[in-house]
Order: structure tokens, then C-alpha cells, then sequence
């Protein structure tokens, strides 16, 4: 017996259940997999801990650093002094922007597709993105269809492409225009969401992100239960609900299901949820990445004058970050990878492409690393998928409204729901306070 069950231990389920306990209110949380943290996973590699989900932060993400420093959770900065790379058609040069030094023609292209697409955004609202003026043709076509239609250049839609694998792990086609631009917005704008000093990744959690999670949990106690995946959810006359999992049945007078849309789909609700939260589920996927790192003995690069930040025209390895403790080392290169051509090799050969992937932006030093490591995340046994949600053409405006009404007793978290930094861990960490709220009045007015 509870108040409330949480379903999902991510950042948004053990937040929604830390603001539940504060309330007064009896709460349980059950987890599918064997840890906390969800789509924040945190490993090591040299012996140092490193990220192979959620890792960075930065301005404007009040919830979640505030959130670290009542924990007493550190960040640092991202290291980012020196030049940054880019591997482009076949060479490898030096840049110090966001922007990559590419030809002037292909610097104002990118200028001019940026700040249409900025345009855009701000007039698409970014609680309710159907109700734009522009709904129905942004969402008719997909981020690649709009750029080809405004008439990007090669290089643009190529730059596009590598924001499009790291921000929802999927192409441009893959992705609703309009998803695009009101995701976009939400995070504040481009530039906020792509820069490092005074954007999205500026901060990074040394501990793991994954540290936050097991405090959160640590406060919650034997109110955690891992190993759980919840198989029904049963809506009872009486109006309370039955959680019922592989070895136990829970009885509430609300749940919170904080779990990727996708994933909605993978529990028998019974009655079943209303047609339109049925269609959601099935058209809300959940896009695919992989991370790689390998570890040195000294972060050489930096000696070189780089920043350890690169991006590539070339996969497996698209884009790099610096995640070493320090200049002594161990020296840690972070690299994103293409799940469609790294997540079906086998583990060796894995290691064998993303060290080539270092190698050809940082030199023949970077394929001795001391150690290495990598994490796929379509690959996962449980709930696979990863970063966030990407949104087809047409989901919006057929089932977005539905995204987190809440049906008899049962309320939405995660950070596909929020409204302010979707897709990040700040907002997995605000649609778990705006959750249990909703449930904490739903039970005050019962």
C-alpha cells in the first residue's frame, strides 16, 4: 500500500518521488532495471568515472543544479581552452568557435539557415506546439525536407546531421520539423543548446550524473525497489490503482508512470488508456545513440594546443569532448558514435573503428589508449533507446496534446514531457516536480 507508486527511476521518477515524501505523502518507486538513474548511466574508464548517458549542464538548467548542490554533487567546467578540430571532406583543420572554420560562402549559409531557423522557433509555443499558426506545415515535413526546401547547402545539412544524431540519436528525415524547432526553443535556442562555454554542455559532474540519482534513492530508502519491471497498471472502480509488477502488487491512490513515451506501450493498461494515449505511445520512438572512451596515460592533445572538442564528417565517431580529471591525466577523449554502423559489430571491432575514429583527428597516439570502454544504447536488454524521443513528421499535431493528460489517476513524467530544456536532465527533473504535484492535488481533492 501507498499514496502515490512511481514507475521509473530515472532523474524525473526519483524526483517526482523526493517532492512526494517533502508533501507528506507515502511513496513507492519501482524500477525495471537493476540500478537507478535510468537514461543516466555512469561507468569508469582508467579509472576515472565517465558518463555513458546523460553528462553535461549548463545555464538556465536551475532544476537539476540546484538539485546537485542540495546533494552536494560537484560540477566543473568542460574543458574547452585551445583549438578545436573538424574533419571535414577528407581534412583535418583547426577552429575556435562553435561554428567550424569552413569557406565563407558555407559560413553564411549556415548564418542564414541558423537564423531562419531561430525564426521559426520563436513562433512555434512551446507548451503547445499544435497551436502554432505553422503546426500543420512544420509538421508535415521533416527537418532534412526543410532544409532541402529552403535550400541548404551540402555542408549545412551535414552540420545539421551531426546536431540531429547527438540531440535525438536520428537523422534529419527522421525528425518533425516542428519537433525540431520547438525542441530548440525549449533549450533556450541554438546556440544555447550547441555552445560549451555558456551553453548546454559548459558543466559536467566529475562524480557521474548517475551520483545524483543513487543520493536521491539513498534519501528514499527500501521505498526504491529495483528489478521491477511493472507488466500492468489496473484502474480499480473504488478509483484507486494496482500496480502490479513480476513479484508484487502495489495499491495507490495515483501513479506516476516516468518512463519514455515508447516505453508506455510495454504496460497492459487495464481498461486500456483512451485511443489517443494508445497512438502516442506507438508514435513517439525513441531515437538511438552510442557513446565511446578511451583513456591515456596525459591528456596529450592539450600539449598540442587542442581542446579535446572535435567534430567529423566521418563516422563511427562524429563529435568528442575532453572528460579528463586533469592536465597530470588520465587523458579522457569522449566520443559520440553512429549507432547504425557501431552498435552491430562486435565489441573488438567496435574499439578497432572508434580508436580510428580518435586517430584521425588526434593522431597516431590516440589508438594506444591505457584503457577503453563503450555503451550502446539501442542495445540495452531493458527499455533500449536513447537520448529522448525522436518525433516523426506528423506526431505533434495528431497525438502531442496527449503527451501528459493525465487519465484517472494516472500522471506523465520524464523529460519528453517537460516544457523548459526537453530532452535534458533538468527537464526530466521539472516534469517530475510538475507530476507529483498534479498528484499530490489530485489526492487532496479525493
Amino acid at each position: 500500500m501507498a499514496e502515490v507508486v512511481v514507475v521509473g527511476a530515472g532523474f524525473a521518477g526519483l524526483a517526482a518521488a523526493r517532492e512526494l515524501s517533502r508533501l507528506g505523502r507515502d511513496v513507492v518507486v519501482v524500477e525495471g532495471r537493476d540500478r537507478v538513474g535510468g537514461r543516466s548511466y555512469t561507468g569508469s574508464v582508467g579509472g576515472v568515472p565517465v558518463d555513458f548517458g546523460a553528462t553535461f549542464v549548463g545555464p538556465t538548467q536551475d532544476a537539476v543544479l540546484a538539485l546537485a548542490a542540495e546533494l552536494g554533487v560537484e560540477s566543473v567546467p568542460t574543458y574547452g581552452e585551445g583549438k578545436n578540430l573538424i574533419r571535414w571532406r577528407g581534412r583535418v583543420r583547426s577552429y575556435r568557435s562553435t561554428i567550424p572554420r569552413l569557406s565563407i560562402l558555407e559560413l553564411l549559409d549556415v548564418s542564414r539557415i541558423q537564423w531562419r531557423f531561430d525564426r521559426i522557433s520563436k513562433r512555434v509555443p512551446v507548451d503547445q506546439p499544435w497551436a502554432s499558426p505553422l503546426a500543420g506545415q512544420l509538421d508535415d515535413i521533416s527537418l532534412d525536407a526543410w532544409l532541402r526546401s529552403v535550400h541548404a547547402g551540402a555542408s549545412t545539412r551535414d552540420l545539421m546531421a551531426i546536431m540531429a544524431r547527438v540531440t535525438w540519436g536520428a537523422e534529419p528525415g527522421d525528425v518533425s520539423m516542428l519537433h525540431a524547432v520547438r525542441y530548440v526553443n525549449a533549450a533556450g535556442g541554438l546556440n544555447r543548446m550547441l555552445d560549451v562555454e555558456g551553453g548546454a554542455q559548459q558543466d559536467r559532474f566529475p562524480a557521474g550524473t548517475q551520483k545524483i540519482a543513487d543520493l536521491m534513492a539513498a534519501e528514499l530508502g527500501d521505498r526504491v525497489v529495483v528489478g521491477a519491471p511493472v507488466r500492468r497498471i489496473t484502474r480499480n472502480p473504488d478509483r484507486t490503482v494496482t500496480v502490479t509488477t513480476a513479484g508484487a502488487e502495489y495499491q495507490a491512490g495515483a501513479v506516476i508512470v516516468a518512463v519514455p513515451p515508447e516505453h508506455r506501450s510495454g504496460i497492459e493498461f487495464d481498461p486500456p488508456l483512451p485511443a489517443e494515449h494508445r497512438e502516442l505511445s506507438r508514435h513517439w520512438p525513441q531515437g538511438r545513440l552510442s557513446k565511446a572512451y578511451a583513456a591515456y596515460e596525459t591528456p596529450f592533445w592539450r600539449a598540442d594546443g587542442h581542446s579535446g572538442e572535435s567534430l567529423s564528417d566521418e563516422g563511427p565517431v562524429f563529435i568528442t569532448f575532453d572528460c579528463s580529471p586533469g592536465d597530470d591525466g588520465p587523458g579522457v577523449l569522449l566520443g559520440f558514435t553512429d549507432p547504425r554502423s557501431f552498435d552491430p559489430l562486435p565489441g573488438e571491432q567496435r574499439r578497432e573503428i572508434a580508436l580510428a575514429g580518435f586517430s584521425a583527428l588526434f593522431g597516431d597516439a590516440a589508438a594506444h589508449p591505457i584503457d577503453y570502454v563503450d555503451h550502446c544504447w539501442g542495445a540495452e536488454p531493458f527499455s533500449p533507446g536513447g537520448p529522448t524521443a525522436a518525433v516523426p513528421p506528423g506526431a505533434w499535431t495528431a497525438h502531442g496534446r496527449w503527451l501528459r493528460a493525465p487519465v484517472d489517476g494516472i500522471f506523465w513524467a520524464g523529460t519528453e514531457t517537460a516544457d523548459r530544456l526537453t530532452g535534458f536532465l533538468d527537464g526530466a527533473v521539472r516534469s517530475g516536480l510538475r507530476a507529483a504535484d498534479e498528484a499530490h492535488r489530485e489526492l487532496a481533492r479525493a
